[in-house]
């Protein structure tokens, strides 16, 4: 462990990014007069965890919200970084190649207006000593959602895992099919006038929680009880069908667009600063932490305080043993599959709400990356999960920042790679002595 840690420094170190490209933020910027004919106020600006060429800002006109997002060539040093290539809105979506082509050239022939700061040149102070360390806070500020995330479903995977020796695959598909409710009861909540109510958004949180508790809860009852004493890869099979089958069950459903809900919590709080350089954060992350937090600290209590913790840690100590001493251990493993499911949900809903673009193939890679980070953190440990997921949002976000975004998934699976050869039970796991 301790000759691992250098390592892991010096990584974290050679990974350090930048913040939001300043060029490409003034440019996506210039472009909203294109849209809003009056003034606006209360401009954030973002960029997306799976698509860094990506930036979406939100602002106000009047009583509504809107965003518009802007996608690039490139990012950080690569050459297209100042290329426009697509634009969107949360009216219209992306732009079709005509509408793109008149944006273009209303650009070209028609200086836009300051909306608001909008259309207006940035002046910036010039950067002092202290701006590469407030570039790396907002990297870690950036990183902190994606880790939520990652931790969130990593959660799910080692509690199954933990009780029953097996990965369920289908878990990054109840991390979609939460986001998906999500994104449809925010568009609801948006009809009504709610969208921006907490309340309204806690009982949509609740909702798909509940929804995708029930279907994890299902998951064991008519699937994995079956085949719990199969000595085979079947479970591991039957799990990609599971998984296959809820990607196309929803797409047959609800068809292949996305779904954007409105964004939510677009407050921005401005944290540190040097002139040159300022650390920000919107209420939606602080809301995100605070929930991530939240849920850790309830799994913590329930696992460490009540009944169901003192039956699941007997079976992940010996489930044979625990059946035999009169665990009920079915109703243990279906309501670690039911838990398992309603974190996956909450992941989600941190997706559809502060990324958007939510489809019904969004949890295929989200669920492999969290079941990476559960394996570095220590498949099993729900200390390591979290601790994984944060270090897997950590590497992701300074590689997309500074490096090619291209091979920001080589390198998120290369770490998994480097921890199966050198520490197969990841960061705090122990090996597993299983009785069964």
């Amino acid at each position: 462990m301790l000759r691992i840690l250098p390592l892991l420094c010096l990584v974290l170190l050679v990974l350090t990014g930048c913040g939001i490209d300043a060029d490409q933020d003034i440019l996506c910027r210039k472009l909203i007069p294109a849209f809003e004919p009056g003034p606006v106020t209360e401009l954030s600006t973002r960029s997306y965890a799976e698509d860094r060429r990506v930036l979406r800002i939100d602002y106000r006109s009047g009583d509504q919200r809107h965003w518009i997002a802007c996608r690039f060539a490139g990012t950080g040093m690569e050459e297209g970084r100042r290329t426009l290539v697509s634009v969107a809105t949360d009216r219209t979506g992306w732009l079709t190649d005509m509408r793109f082509a008149m944006l273009q050239q209303w650009l070209r022939i028609k200086p836009p207006r300051d909306a608001g700061g909008a259309g207006a040149a940035v002046e910036r102070a010039p950067p002092t000593r202290w701006t590469p360390v407030l570039f790396l806070i907002q990297q870690i500020v950036n990183a902190a959602t994606v880790a939520c995330v990652y931790g969130l479903l990593a959660l799910g995977y080692t509690l199954v895992y933990a009780i029953l020796g097996q990965i369920n695959l289908a878990m990054g598909e109840l991390t979609m099919l939460g986001a998906m409710l999500t994104a449809m009861a925010a568009a609801g909540l948006g009809m009504a006038g709610w969208a921006t109510w907490p309340p309204a958004l806690l009982g949509v949180l609740v909702l798909a929680m509940g929804f995708t508790a029930v279907q994890g809860w299902t998951m064991d009852r008519l699937v994995f009880r079956r085949l719990r004493g199969v000595r085979s890869h079947t479970p591991l099979i039957v799990a990609v069908g599971l998984s296959i089958a809820y990607q196309e069950g929803v797409r047959l459903l609800h068809g292949a667009r996305d779904w954007w809900p409105a964004p939510v919590l677009t407050g921005r709080h401005d944290l540190l600063s040097d002139g040159a350089f300022t650390v920000t954060a919107l209420t939606a992350q602080l809301a995100i932490l605070a929930l991530t937090g939240g849920l850790y600290a309830l799994l913590w209590g329930i696992m460490q305080r009540t009944a169901f913790g003192r039956a699941h840690r007997a079976c992940t100590d010996d489930i044979a043993a625990a059946e035999l001493v009169g665990v009920d251990v079915n109703r243990t493993v279906a309501a670690t599959f039911a838990i398992g499911g309603g974190l996956a949900a909450a992941a989600g809903a941190v997706i559809a709400l502060y990324y958007g673009g939510v489809n019904f193939f969004t949890g295929y890679l989200i669920g492999f990356k969290a079941l990476a980070a559960a394996v570095v953190g220590g498949i099993g440990s729900v200390p390591g999960a979290m601790l994984g997921g944060a270090l897997l949002g950590l590497v992701e976000t300074f590689w997309s920042a500074y490096f090619a975004i291209a091979y920001k998934d080589i390198v998120a699976f290369g770490l998994l790679t480097l921890f199966l050869i050198y520490r197969p039970q990841g960061l705090l796991g122990q090996a597993r002595g299983r009785g069964d």
